[in-house]
C-alpha cells in the first residue's frame, strides 16, 4: 500500500505543489499576504516558511537572520498563488539588493501583468546581472508602455546574447500589444 505524502512535508515536492498545499491550509489570500510581508521584511519569515515545509540550512545566515533565499522563495511562490494586493511588494522586490529577488520579481511582474512596475522594470535595463536584464525585458514586453521601448532598444545591443534575444522578442510583443511599431 502506497502512503500519500503531503507536498509541504516532501523535500522533493515541486514549488507549485508546496504553494498549493499551503494555500489549502491557510487560504490563498492569507498565503499571498505572508509572501508580501516577507518581501517587505524578511524577518517575517516565521509566518511563511513553516507552510512551505522543510527549510534547508542555507536559508539562514550564521547570525540566524534569513538569507536572500527567503525573499526569493516568497517571490517565487507568487508565481503559483496570487492576489493583486501583493503588487506593491513585488514592485519593491524589483529594487532588492539581491539579484535573485530582482529577477524573480520581474518574472512575477510578467506572469501577473503588474503594469505599475513598468518604470522600475525599465531601470533594470542597466542592472549588472544579465538574468535580471533579460527578465526585465520579458516583463516590459508584457506590461510596458511606449515610453519603455527605449529601455528595450538599449538592451538589443547588450553584451549578453540572452538579453539581446529577450529584448528583441519583448520589443515585438510590446509593439504588437500597443498596436504600433516601436522597433526604430
Amino acid at each position: 500500500m502506497q502512503v500519500a505524502v503531503e507536498p509541504e512535508s516532501d523535500p522533493d515536492a515541486a514549488p507549485g505543489d508546496r504553494v498549493r498545499a499551503a494555500c489549502l491550509r491557510v487560504g490563498e489570500a492569507e498565503f499571498v499576504r505572508r509572501c508580501a510581508a516577507v518581501l517587505a521584511d524578511p524577518s517575517a519569515h516565521g509566518a511563511l516558511l513553516p507552510l512551505l515545509g522543510d527549510v534547508p540550512a542555507y536559508a539562514f545566515l550564521p547570525s540566524g537572520e534569513p538569507s536572500y533565499w527567503v525573499p526569493v522563495w516568497a517571490t517565487r511562490a507568487l508565481l503559483y498563488a496570487w492576489d493583486p494586493s501583493a503588487s506593491p511588494a513585488v514592485v519593491t522586490g524589483l529594487r532588492h539588493e539581491n539579484w535573485r529577488v530582482r529577477e524573480m520579481s520581474a518574472k512575477v511582474c510578467a506572469k501577473r501583468e503588474i503594469g505599475e512596475a513598468g518604470d522600475v522594470l525599465a531601470t533594470l535595463a542597466t542592472d549588472p546581472i544579465p538574468r535580471v536584464r533579460a527578465a526585465a525585458a520579458r516583463a516590459l514586453g508584457l506590461v510596458g508602455e511606449s515610453e519603455h521601448a527605449d529601455a528595450l532598444r538599449l538592451l538589443r545591443d547588450d553584451a549578453e546574447s540572452s538579453v539581446r534575444v529577450a529584448a528583441d522578442r519583448a520589443l515585438r510583443v510590446l509593439s504588437r500589444r500597443l498596436d504600433r511599431d516601436l522597433s526604430y
